[in-house]
């Protein structure tokens, strides 16, 4: 049974508590297999088989409490900010005011009584709209995780702010003798705590959507119109009218709508945004046209290959999503340990405030020695009105947010700026195995050398060399390709099969053709030496001849070995190629030890051989031949220009030809996993501090909730410093 793939927006989720809640909801779903949500981004993905449908999803989620939605637009993200910083203006008009007249109540000995009433009733009006209007996005998240039975972010927030706020209503009602209770009011605390939290909340989303440009800027690079070219002339479409085989014009500085063939003219077409490579390509008719890319010099008729999802570029655009929504391992500790956070500090809270509440006349040298040094402690002699002091820092001083945040921030980052680059990341858990890299495997034809072989000598029959011709062009091996140039007359054959790692047969009539591997290479051991290729041709069972080619060694691979050899890692080549020919190259470039003329599953089997041993392998190829070691291998490395099955089969791609994409692939994982480590890190030793702290009564209610929304902005803050370590790490 197929894979169905699910990419969707998660409308509600506030905390790393929900993350797990609406996971645990999609992996209750019968046929799911896999499931992930990206707290940054609040996007996720799930794996399931052909027999669930979307609202199967969309149910199980609404269970929960939460909602998703398979529209990924960019109007959501404006929509959520443009909330965020409504609320933030109202809150703050309420907020600046109460705590201005706060400081001056507090510092004033000597007020009038309907002074201080008249701050009484604007502190309780102030909090309520504060807490109640402002706030009411995080009171319903709080809801939400009530009646699901679980808590979250919004439960801390919620909790604190509205204590704060009870106590106003209570202070207030004793003022007017309603009631009979002696209590300070924390009521503008309550307004403070959240307008802090509405704020955290707006910049946090600004620097998310800072963090994600890079995926956006793939988004923005989707052209919404195409010029069609009908018997009616040029017409302007939307690009989700355009089919399959239409003819398209780019006219220059135009973008290419969607992917397709150059039927006629020439120009300079800028693919840097999608593969990274700075110069502009030669383009002309049979070239490949990539949408998204931009047009720049002459005009370009095309005929489209691909539409929708099909296209380079969404698929990229999906690689990138993925891979930023995947766990890294390192992630799993920091997992197990939020799942259990918030019940957790609910808990501290309470034995915190039952502590001060029966234990406080018995510290009070402690209490006064504390404000000597934090002067901001609640300078009270009720010990109810302490232990709500200290139940409530403690509530909002806990940050799940920096942990669920450490690790998606960071590979939001690392996916979008390797998507720069031209390297798709499609598993993010490969980001921290890279950086335990001992051994690479790597194919030499189109790997190392430039895979456009050329012709060098043919020593075939000539009426032999159009069915040879032919016959390769049905081959996918740049050796093939190469060999199908030799001949323009192409004839129709009846049988064709390609063998991995040996070669290809056909029937033509009655004839049996194979071309493949020299069964002597004794016989061509003086153009193996000059680093030449063989390929032998056979005619039912008798040698025909062969064809020898050249296959130039591409100018960068030298140096990147040599980089690849200083990181301690061992290059290792795996080629198909003669011995001789493989080790000519191995030479020019400074590699070591070859495994040569060997079969996919030889290649298979030499990657397992080095993790047996306990190293961690990658594998870099681009060829049919390649597909096993590259899925085998701890990370599969596949060059964008190679095959399908070679892609597909694969951990990360280069999408520009070659591997110099390598040397930006490892550093950019191994920043991105350092930052994740730091972020952590971080995370942890924040909470580890900042609570017992809290408990202790040494931190005032807003001054917590003030460090707490700052945790997070620090780890966001944090991951954005990629792109500059990575410009630094270059040079």
């Amino acid at each position: 049974m197929s894979e169905k793939k699910w990419t969707f927006k998660v409308i509600g989720l506030t905390c790393i508590s929900c993350v797990h809640r609406t996971e645990k909801a999609l992996k209750s779903v019968s046929g799911v297999t896999f499931a992930t949500i990206n707290l940054a981004t609040e996007t996720g993905f799930a794996l399931s088989n052909e027999k669930v449908h979307w609202e199967d999803l969309r149910q199980a989620v609404k269970k929960a409490g939460y909602d998703i939605s398979q529209n990924l637009d960019q109007k959501s993200e404006k929509q959520r900010w443009m909330l965020h910083r409504n609320n933030l203006f109202i809150s703050l008009i309420f907020t600046v005011p109460l705590t201005i007249w706060m400081i001056f109540h507090m510092s004033s000995s000597h007020l009038h009584h309907e002074s201080a009433m008249s701050y009484w009733i604007f502190e309780l009006i102030a909090s309520t709209v504060v807490v109640f209007y402002n706030g009411r996005h995080t009171l319903k998240g709080a809801w939400i995780g009530l009646r699901h039975y679980h808590a979250n972010m919004d439960t801390l927030i919620s909790l604190g702010a509205i204590t704060s706020w009870l106590t106003a209503v209570l202070h207030f009602a004793n003022l007017m003798e309603w009631l009979s209770i002696d209590i300070l009011s924390f009521g503008a605390i309550g307004a403070m705590i959240m307008a802090l939290h509405l704020t955290g909340r707006a910049i946090e989303s600004w620097l998310r959507d800072r963090a994600a440009r890079e995926i956006k800027a793939l988004m923005q690079m989707k052209a919404t119109m195409a010029r069609w070219v009908s018997e009616k002339g040029e017409t302007l479409l939307p690009i989700e009218a355009i089919q399959k085989d239409w003819t398209l014009k780019a006219y220059p500085g135009e973008r290419i709508a969607l992917d397709g063939i150059v039927l006629e003219g020439q120009s300079a077409v800028d693919e840097s945004m999608l593969t990274g490579e700075p110069l502009p390509i030669e383009k002309k008719a049979g070239n490949e046209l990539t949408g998204g890319s931009i047009n720049l010099t002459g005009v370009l008729s095309y005929q489209v290959s691909k539409t929708g999802d099909e296209t380079f570029l969404s698929q990229m655009i999906r690689l990138v999503q993925e891979a930023q929504g995947t766990k890294v391992p390192i992630q799993a500790v920091a997992d197990k340990i939020t799942s259990w956070f918030v019940p957790l500090v609910l808990l501290l809270a309470f034995i915190s405030g039952l502590f001060w509440f029966f234990n406080f006349d018995r510290l009070q040298p402690f209490y006064l020695a504390s404000r000597n040094i934090f002067p901001w402690i609640l300078a009270t002699s009720e010990s109810f009105s302490f232990a709500l002091f200290a139940f409530v820092a403690t509530l909002v001083i806990a940050c799940p947010c920096a942990l669920g945040l450490a690790t998606p921030m960071a590979l939001i980052n690392g996916t979008g700026l390797a998507a720069k680059k031209g390297i798709m990341i499609r598993n993010g858990e490969s980001i921290q195995t890279s950086t335990q890299i001992r051994v690479i495997l790597l194919d030499k034809t189109g790997t190392l050398t430039l895979g456009k072989p050329s012709v060098n000598h043919i020593d075939i029959p000539s009426e032999d060399l159009p069915i040879i011709a032919s016959i390769e062009s049905m081959s996918h091996h740049p050796l093939a390709k190469a060999i199908s140039q030799t001949h323009d007359k192409k004839i129709p054959i009846d049988h064709i099969k390609e063998i991995a790692g040996k070669g290809i047969e056909a029937k033509i009539g009655q004839d049996h053709y194979f071309i493949g591997k020299a069964n002597d290479p004794s016989l061509y051991e003086t153009r193996f030496d000059e680093g030449q290729s063989i390929v032998e041709c056979f005619k039912n069972q008798q040698r025909i001849g062969f064809i020898a080619l050249e296959d130039p060694l591409r100018e960068e691979s030298g140096n990147i070995i040599q980089w690849v050899k200083k990181r301690g890692i061992v290059p290792i080549m795996v080629t198909g190629d003669h011995k001789l020919s493989a080790e000519r190259i191995a030479l020019k470039t400074g590699i070591e030890k070859v495994y040569a003329e060997v079969l996919p599953e030889e290649k298979l089997n030499i990657a397992r051989k080095y993790q047996a041993k306990g190293y961690k392998v990658m594998m870099v190829g681009d060829g049919i031949n390649d597909a096993a070691a590259l899925k085998g291998a701890d990370i599969g490395v596949a060059i964008g220009t190679g095959t399908d099955l070679a892609i597909d089969n694969a951990d990360m791609i280069l999408l520009r030809e070659g591997i110099a994409g390598i040397k930006d692939l490892m550093t950019i994982s191994g920043l991105t996993f350092h930052l994740i480590r730091q972020n952590l890190f971080g995370a942890f030793l924040y909470n580890l501090m900042a609570i017992p702290a809290a408990m202790a009564g040494w931190l005032h209610p807003v001054i917590a909730e003030a460090a707490m929304a700052l945790s997070s902005m620090t780890v966001i803050l944090n991951s954005l410093r990629l792109q500059k370590m990575f410009r630094r790490k270059s040079k």
